[in-house]
């Protein structure tokens, strides 16, 4: 934005400093000349040498007055400009800070010392705010390079299949179609999840009262397949458990919470438990399910998109894109609530889901 040459700060400070300075002394003079002048005999025509006048009082008073005003008006602005100069040091490394922001450089901090006023409440929120940024753009860097990286894949693998199929006329055309149409799954099912993810990380959706209980039952009912072929029992207890925001995004929340329980189960003969329950002024969603032990230091990063955990058990027919559990978070985050993941002592995952029960589930 343009805008026209003007003062700077320091200046209007300084002015300001010394134009007080000035009214402060020229009130002093009149108050004097008011209230000590007025009560003195005026004696102008003669003996004036005799006793204390008025016009001897003006004709001495009125040069010394004049000079003690330039004095103050002089001060006021040497003064002002120095004091200027050192209050507003903190601004200007603040301004400092923000063009390297603006350049960029989103590593440097302001860091004022002293203790806090309004400056230094200033630099705080804004250091504060550059920790954020400097953090969400290198998630976002990662991701993007993440996200080049899971979608390179299966392009790469339908470009091979294809370069085959030209060089090899009499290739088996059943398992050349059959493998591409399993890659431009796998990229379109990557493409969609990425697009979830970054709707609910900006939050823009249309909020409504959703029970959790329906919402857990639909997606237990959509992977009960799954878990018969894998031969896990999957139940869904508890409540109704009323909350405020998108249908659509909770379903996919408690549907990759349950997928991720049963693809990372035991073999077989495994369990996966869904839970709901209203808790005060929380809505709760549990997801439980059996399965090997858990490094603690593992669980920590299983909501980092395109994490993987390695330690287990999952089968290349659900080999995922390292998504399930970011977007869970993502969308958690944007309904206000919290996502804690515990490691079982038996083996296998708790993930509990709380988010801020909605008023219109009285209804």
């Amino acid at each position: 934005m343009r805008r026209r040459p003007g003062l700077s700060v320091r200046l209007k400070l300084t002015l300001s400093y010394a134009g007080f300075l000035a009214v402060a002394g020229a009130l002093l003079l009149a108050v004097v000349w008011g209230f000590l002048l007025r009560y003195v005999p005026d004696n102008s025509q003669g003996l004036l040498g005799v006793s204390p006048n008025r016009y001897l009082l003006v004709h001495t008073f009125a040069p010394a007055a004049a000079v003690a005003m330039a004095f103050l008006l002089v001060f006021g602005l040497v003064g002002g400009w120095v004091l200027a100069r050192r209050m507003l040091a903190p601004l200007t490394r603040i301004t400092a800070a923000a063009r390297g922001a603006g350049d960029g450089s989103l590593s440097h901090r302001i860091r004022l010392e002293g203790r806090r006023d309004e400056f230094r409440e200033l630099a705080d929120a804004f250091d504060g705010m550059l920790d954020r940024l400097e953090s969400h753009v290198a998630e976002e860097r990662r991701f993007a390079a993440n996200a080049s990286h899971e979608l390179r894949t299966p392009l790469a693998i339908s470009q091979t299949l294809l370069d085959l199929a030209r060089e090899d006329p009499a290739r088996d055309r059943e398992d050349l179609l059959a493998r591409l149409r399993t890659a431009n799954t796998r990229a379109i099912d990557l493409t969609e999840a990425l697009l979830l993810l970054s709707r609910s990380d900006r939050g823009t959706f249309a909020r409504e009262a959703v029970d959790l209980s329906l919402v857990a039952e639909e997606a237990a009912e959509t992977l009960l397949p799954l878990a018969e072929r894998r031969g896990i029992a999957l139940d869904v207890t508890g409540g109704a458990a009323w909350t405020g925001g998108s249908a659509e995004l909770l379903l996919r929340m408690v549907t990759n919470l349950v997928q991720n329980a049963v693809v990372h189960n035991l073999p077989a003969g495994g369990t996966v438990t869904v839970h709901t329950a209203a808790e005060g002024d929380t809505s709760v969603v549990r997801v439980e399910n059996t399965g090997p032990p858990l490094p603690p230091e593992l669980v920590p990063t299983l909501t980092e998109p395109f994490r993987r955990g390695t330690d287990r058990v999952r089968t290349d027919e659900h080999a995922g894109a390292g998504l399930g559990l970011a977007i869970v978070h993502s969308v958690v985050r944007a309904h206000g609530g919290t996502l804690d993941l515990v490691p079982r002592p038996a083996g296998g995952l708790l993930a509990t889901v709380r988010l801020p029960a909605s008023p219109d589930g009285a209804r």
